[in-house]
């Protein structure tokens, strides 16, 4: 039997992939994530086991994995986002090759590029960004952020579960050099009903977005200045 390590997209639920989808519909066990929409979900046989991510730890997941391809069973894996991308899906993976466990890995449309893009901002843009640095704002192990890294890296940050730390990691890229009125987007929900996006300097991008909740990504470079003449309209009633 193999396990299937499915990438969700962002958020809305019409961009998972083809694949991933067909997997979805077809799967004899179906594991999911919290940020997994109830539509997909939904999309499961009838008869399939539904196991929520959130009731378990890690190694657990990965241990359930193993035990449930053993049974006998077609297991999907569904991540938000692109399992590969801060998504834990190298762990899982690792676990399946040390247990002899067929897998196979269906990418997933990353918050990297289509949050950005659902709010108006191209994280490239010919003569204003090259190149893009993507990081986590918190590690597993408490490691601070290499600010340093950061600040010189030039062009667009795009920091993945960082809101709760925004403060503390705006003041590490300004004390470090970044210009303190380098735009700065937070966009919460992308892609849903919910999302919501709020822009500001990075000094003031903290308290500008205090009152979003995660799921949230930040952006931050000069692209952010281009969302005014990009972002969708106003859907008028």
């Amino acid at each position: 039997m193999t396990v299937h390590l499915v990438g969700a997209g962002p958020g809305d639920p019409g961009l998972i992939t083809v694949r991933g989808l067909e997997l979805v519909r077809t799967a004899d066990v179906l594991v999911y994530d919290r940020l997994v929409s109830d539509e997909l979900v939904a999309e499961a046989r009838g008869d399939a086991i539904l196991v929520p991510r959130d009731a378990h730890e890690q190694e657990e997941i990965n241990a359930l994995l193993v035990a449930l391809a053993r049974q006998g069973y077609e297991v999907v894996r569904l991540k938000g986002g692109d399992p590969f991308v801060f998504g834990r899906g190298g762990e899982e993976a690792l676990a399946l090759v040390d247990a002899g466990i067929e897998f196979e890995v269906v990418p997933g449309v990353s918050s990297l590029a289509a949050v950005p893009a659902a709010a108006g901002i191209p994280v490239t843009h010919r003569g204003v960004s090259a190149q893009v640095t993507i990081v986590s704002g918190h590690s597993a192990d408490g490691e601070e952020l290499d600010y340093e890294a950061l600040a010189r890296a030039g062009g667009t940050l795009v920091v993945f579960m960082g809101l709760r730390r925004l403060a503390a990691i705006a003041a590490g890229l300004i004390a470090h050099g970044r210009d303190a009125h380098t735009p700065v987007a937070v966009v919460a929900a992308a892609t849903t009903p919910r999302e919501q996006v709020v822009t500001a300097p990075l000094h003031a991008i903290a308290e500008a977005a205090a009152g979003l909740q995660s799921p949230a990504l930040v952006v931050v470079g000069d692209v952010v200045g281009l969302r005014e003449r990009l972002r969708r309209p106003a859907l008028v009633a």
